[in-house]
């Protein structure tokens, strides 16, 4: 009862304090489906996945799930790696057909390993948004796309890790050069049909019931960030340059694999994420090989306190050892703040954050338990809670642990 009247009062204090200031009042959506290696259940469905017609969110609405579309995007490199598709450390040049290169560094070869982890010398600098009509090689010819002090790792015993969206629409154009499909369709026949998942990147592929059931993304003033979708898939799945058409049939796979954001554009709801968890907790057993499943968790970088940066060029603390498409948090590590349950233990899987929306898939492999989650209008600069992650984040895992 006591949480009940607490609730109550933190709810009637967020009216209050929105209606003084005059922003419309955003009530987050938040969802948590736990698993282990048999089961799956949902723990948490609060708040309305759309404000406008007061639709409760659910357990199996999809939500555009942001960088957690990174480790589910390598699991489509690991099954082609499987296949004898793609080699992990073969000169991705050999595959795109055209010499890519960091410029400051051209004597080292770029590879998946390197794409995959971080460790490749790009940066966001040039943007990761290429829209139809422009070529992923016309966007990494643009300087800014590289970091001048840093090139790609493992040469010389240099070792540096600089978390950047970028790599993912080179490891997707890889893909699609590769095998002559695009992107959204390699990533359907991959990973999203054989896990029997209703998931799909940046709506292409997914049905309208799907998109009747689209959680809207908010921002904390209450203002529509993304997926507003009214009950009808987009138009146009892909960001087209400004007059041009969406002429996506005269598309050569490989030439932009920016088009369905591998970075962060994977819709799914919490039930089907859990799945991919529950896959990851049985070691990616009948999925990929044991191989696969060991380059993916085993990090390839390691933060010693000088050697790697987040997203924001800092290191905060948040990235502490990362494998291929994979966040491994729970270091205990000097300088190390990775531990968003506060309990010690290590877990592998990925954070997410993008338009008001924070995410989780984690899992702790010794046991095979996780959680699947998402909040959404959590504002850009929210606090930090005990850890580098968002106190918004803190809340969720320890209201369902």
């Amino acid at each position: 009862m006591k949480g009940v009247l607490r609730l109550i009062a933190a709810l009637s204090l967020l009216v209050a304090t929105a209606v003084r200031a005059e922003v419309p009042v955003i009530f987050p959506a938040t969802v948590a489906v736990t698993f282990d290696r048999h089961g799956i259940r949902p723990v948490l469905a609060e708040g309305t996945a759309d404000q406008t017609v007061g639709r409760a969110v659910t357990a199996d609405d999809p939500v555009r799930i942001a960088s957690i579309s990174k480790l589910v995007t390598a699991l489509g490199v690991m099954r082609l790696v499987d296949a004898g598709v793609l080699d992990l450390d073969r000169d991705v040049s050999d595959y795109l057909g055209w010499q890519l290169r960091h410029p400051a560094f051209p004597d080292r070869p770029i590879t998946l390993r390197l794409l995959l982890s971080h460790r490749s010398g790009l940066t966001d600098g040039a943007d990761y948004i290429i829209p139809l009509g422009e070529t992923l090689r016309q966007r990494l010819a643009d300087p800014r796309a590289w970091d001048s002090a840093h090139g790609p790792s493992g040469y010389g015993g240099e070792d540096w890790f600089h978390y950047t969206n970028l790599n993912f629409p080179v490891v997707a154009s890889v893909m699609e050069a590769s095998t002559g499909e695009r992107f959204d369709r390699l990533m359907r026949d991959l990973v999203l049909a054989p896990l029997g998942l209703s998931a799909c990147y940046n709506w292409s592929g997914c049905n309208g019931l799907a998109a009747s059931r689209a959680v809207v993304l908010y921002r904390y003033d209450g203002s529509v960030a993304r997926d507003d979708l009214r009950g009808a898939l987009p138009a146009c799945p892909v960001v087209v340059e400004a007059g041009k058409p969406c002429d996506l049939a005269s598309y050569t796979p490989g030439w932009n694999g920016a088009l369905f954001s591998p970075q962060g554009g994977l819709r799914i709801s919490m039930n089907d994420l859990a799945h991919i968890g529950q896959m990851l907790a049985r070691g990616g057993q009948g999925f990929i090989s044991k191989a696969s499943f060991a380059e993916m968790t085993t990090p390839e970088w390691r933060f010693n306190g000088r050697n790697g940066v987040g997203e924001n060029g800092e290191p905060d603390g948040f990235f502490c050892a990362y494998g291929l498409g994979v966040q491994l948090i729970g270091n205990d590590t000097a300088g190390c703040r990775d531990d968003p349950f506060g309990d010690g233990i290590p877990r592998l899987g990925h954070p997410g954050e993008a338009y008001g929306l924070r995410s989780g898939l984690w899992l702790d492999p010794s046991t095979g338990r996780g959680i699947a989650f998402f909040t959404t209008a959590v504002p850009d600069d929210a606090a930090k809670g005990a850890s580098a992650f968002t106190a918004a984040e803190e809340g969720v895992l320890a209201r369902v642990r």
